[in-house]
């Protein structure tokens, strides 16, 4: 008896019963996961580093082939949901374009909702904040170079920032120009703060539309410089007008309005390499563009207001009007320009048409100008008294040699008019815009050269 109550209860103990099989199931559940998380959460780089990025490279390399992407440290916050990495560096196959990111990060996106639909769903990212720091663009294709500071873009707040955005050439004006025998235009843009508020961040993440609700750039500099001692090359594309621009852009565009405050722009002629080049400026700009959009049910017009000071001098206004749905570029604009020292033209004159202005004085002037299909027409008014100008020598700049001397004697007294107020019954000459655009001429440099056909008209030059 004794031994089969020993039998028995050994038997017993060799058994566990469905509650205790469970217990013991939970337990040893709960415990791995505790020793799990704690690892996890001690050692979160590593895992990260170990298995995600290798994730994340591969995973772009086979969505976009003809790229390759290296990433730095990789690390993850847990408590505040935050991947960030200590570099990103992405190149295409060609070596034409690679960009830098000294520092990325993204957090508040929900990783249990993509997880579980397994796709970039909208709706996973309406808490995401990126910060990118020291991005580095290289255009090598177009010799360029594209630096910003810091970008940051917040889905909750529907804004981006953009801080010290800068675009110029890789080199100096010099080997900027010596990398083609024919003639270009070089670019220089600083940004140092651009806010854009109102933004569709997830209809932008699906790529559908570009809408916002305004944009703003504070201090934004623009430099151009081309080089005219070069021909133009025959088989040239022309740069694209602001239709042909929109027309190119197959999601939708819309943004209400576009400001920007205190901006400058400079526009240089270079006639000869190595030589000063004949510049026009634009100081202290203020600028409100509305009805930007390539929507057939927004408006097809960009209206555009801008003020500014010109060469330093005088206060200029302008309003343009361009039909951006036209199949052909057209647009017209009008302004007006106060009081100043014709003088003060000098720094364009001089190197572009060898004239200097030795005297006179604008009262005011004004003008207004219609372009179809790429031809200008319109007029320009200028109430000006006492200019004389001189000749002056293209190499030497000299405006006292005999040649010079007679040169101007015949600009001031046979061709040049010297004086334009208006007489008794209030006629006077009205300057005729004539401008045709040419292959290579870009958006600004046209308006600039139609508008230059009007006053030469006026002056006699």
């Amino acid at each position: 008896m004794k031994k089969q109550h020993n039998s028995h209860v050994a038997t017993d103990r060799g058994k566990l019963s469905r509650w205790n099989f469970v217990v013991l199931v939970l337990l040893s559940v709960g415990a791995i996961g505790f020793v799990s998380t704690f690892v996890f959460l001690t050692y979160t780089d590593s895992f990260i580093s170990t298995f995600l990025k290798g994730q994340i490279t591969s995973a772009f390399q086979e969505t976009y082939p003809a790229y390759s992407i290296r990433v730095g440290g990789v690390h993850y916050n847990i408590s505040e949901n935050r991947i960030g990495f200590d570099s990103l560096a992405l190149t295409t196959m060609d070596s034409t374009l690679s960009c830098t990111i000294a520092a990325y990060s993204v957090n508040g996106i929900d990783w249990l909702e993509l997880l579980w639909t397994r796709d970039l769903a909208p709706t996973a990212f309406t808490g995401t904040v990126l910060n990118a720091h020291e991005i580095v663009v290289y255009f090598l294709k177009d010799q360029y170079e594209l630096r910003c500071g810091s970008l940051r873009a917040s889905v909750p707040d529907s804004e981006i920032v953009v801080d010290a955005l800068e675009l110029h050439p890789l080199g100096d004006d010099e080997q900027f120009f010596a990398g083609s025998k024919f003639r270009k235009t070089r670019f220089r843009l600083r940004v140092p703060n651009a806010r854009v508020m109102g933004l569709a961040c997830l209809e932008l993440l699906q790529g559908k539309i570009y809408r916002t609700r305004s944009a703003h750039m504070y201090d934004a500099f623009i430099d151009m410089l081309t080089n005219k001692e070069k021909p133009v090359a025959e088989d040239t594309s022309s740069p694209p007008m602001p239709n042909e621009f929109f027309a190119l852009i197959e999601q939708t565009i819309e943004v209400d309005s576009l400001n920007i405050w205190n901006g400058g722009a400079k526009y240089g002629e270079r006639v000869a390499a190595d030589s000063e080049p004949a510049v026009i400026t634009l100081d202290r700009i203020q600028v409100s563009v509305r009805g930007i959009g390539n929507h057939i049910d927004t408006s097809d017009t960009v209206v555009i207001r801008a003020q500014g000071e010109f060469m330093k001098s005088a206060q200029m206004n302008v309003l343009m009007s361009i039909p951006i749905s036209s199949p052909v570029f057209s647009l017209r604009y009008s302004g007006s320009l106060g009081g100043m020292k014709l003088s003060a033209l000098n720094p364009f004159l001089d190197p572009a048409e060898q004239v200097r202005v030795k005297s006179g004085s604008l009262q005011a002037g004004s003008f207004d100008i219609d372009v179809t299909a790429g031809h200008a027409r319109g007029s320009v008014r200028a109430v000006y008294k006492d200019l004389t100008i001189a000749a002056i020598n293209k190499h030497t700049g000299d405006e006292n040699g005999m040649v010079d001397v007679i040169a101007s004697f015949v600009a001031n007294n046979i061709k040049v008019r010297t004086n334009n107020v208006p007489d008794n019954s209030g006629a006077m000459k009205i300057g005729n815009v004539k401008y045709t655009r040419q292959r290579d001429d870009p958006f600004f440099r046209f308006v600039w050269f139609a508008l230059r056909s009007g006053v030469g008209d006026v002056v006699g030059l």
